[in-house]
């Protein structure tokens, strides 16, 4: 089985320098329905929030079930400039019982250089509900977390500088020094002498001379529009909880003999009552415990892979046998153990 073709370039690789930025701030939510968390760090946020206003009031005044502390987060997009949108995920932090219907008061969203680069507010979007009573409760979905579709206003750029030393970096998402090598090739096919592979993961195109600062952008556009032939790996992947198997179409297997069955062993615990005889004088009604053994074993042929086969052999061969996707597992684990599997197995 041959790599897959046509793979463009901008679908492969993320450029360096060009990344969304997380940014995150202390907010708090009002107008709940008594499902707020009604703590005392909720109440000093709201006192201190009406302070700004000239309101002054204790803390202990605002004591009510219709206030909550969350957490709002984001994602600054690359190239992010001032006024623009964003969402924001907002989550309690508290004891609070739902966001439903809440209101977010203006909220400084800030990221890790310690500035502040958005400003969040509105209402809130929670797909959960919960209701609850004196003696039950019930909850459909994540109540506690809601969202707010453009709910953050871009306040400062974000800057993004991808050219460096008048070159670009273009980075892998999965390594591989064949793959690396065919988008030199295609890169300089378009721009001679321009692309080299710095190592698996990377390769750095240097800008052409006669390519201006206001044709930057022609350039990179170009080169992700370039197609490549992306060499996969030999891999299988199983994730032993739900019984997935996924198997890359360059997996063989060498020739080798599987057999596979199953045994089974019941056993059953059953209580009887044991009577005394008709017109007994003697002996008492007692319980007896019987236990009944069954085993069962289901018969595994013998099946030859003569020669190497590739991926939808190996899946023509494998599910000749009937087997269980959990069978399988166990099959690709022996034949690793074998060395009979060409490819590397990963278990999540």
């Amino acid at each position: 089985m041959g790599a897959c073709p046509g793979e463009r370039i901008k679908d492969i690789v993320d450029i360096k320098g060009i990344r969304g930025n997380p940014v995150w701030g202390y907010g708090l939510v009002i107008g709940l329905n008594g499902t707020g968390d009604n703590s005392v760090g909720s109440q000093h946020a709201l006192a201190s929030i009406l302070r700004k206003t000239g309101l002054t009031l204790a803390p202990a005044d605002l004591a009510s079930k219709n206030i909550a502390s969350v957490l709002v987060t984001g994602e600054l997009p690359p190239f992010a400039r001032s006024g623009g949108k964003i969402d924001v995920t907002v989550s309690a932090i508290g004891n609070c019982a739902s966001l439903q219907g809440g209101t977010l008061l203006m909220t400084e969203l800030i990221a890790a250089d310690g500035a502040t680069y958005a400003v969040a507010a509105g209402s809130l979007s929670v797909g959960g509900i919960g209701a609850s009573g004196s003696a039950a409760s019930a909850t459909k979905n994540h109540p506690t977390v809601g969202r707010i579709p453009g709910g953050a206003t871009i306040e400062k750029d974000e800057v993004a500088t991808f050219a460096q030393d008048g070159a670009i970096t273009l980075q892998l998402k999965n390594p591989d020094f064949s793959t690396a090598q065919a988008m030199v090739k295609a890169i300089n096919e378009a721009y001679p002498g321009s692309a080299t592979a710095t190592d698996a993961a990377s390769v750095r195109a240097t800008i052409p001379k006669d390519v201006a600062t206001q044709g930057l952008t022609a350039f990179v556009d170009k080169i992700g529009s370039l197609p490549v032939t992306v060499d996969a790996p030999a891999i299988v992947v199983i994730d032993s909880r739900n019984g997935t198997i996924v198997v890359g179409q360059n997996v063989s297997i060498s020739p080798v003999a599987i057999a596979h069955g199953n045994l089974s062993i019941v056993t059953q615990e059953k209580q009887q009552v044991s009577q005394p005889q008709p017109f007994s004088k003697t002996g008492t009604t007692e319980k007896v415990n019987r236990t009944e053994v069954e085993i069962s074993e289901e018969r595994g042929a013998l099946n030859v892979v003569a020669h190497k086969v590739s991926v939808s052999e190996l899946a023509k061969a494998l599910n000749a046998l009937g087997l269980t996707p959990r069978d399988l597992i166990t099959i690709f684990e022996a034949l690793r153990q074998a060395g009979a599997l060409q490819a590397e197995l990963k278990v999540i």
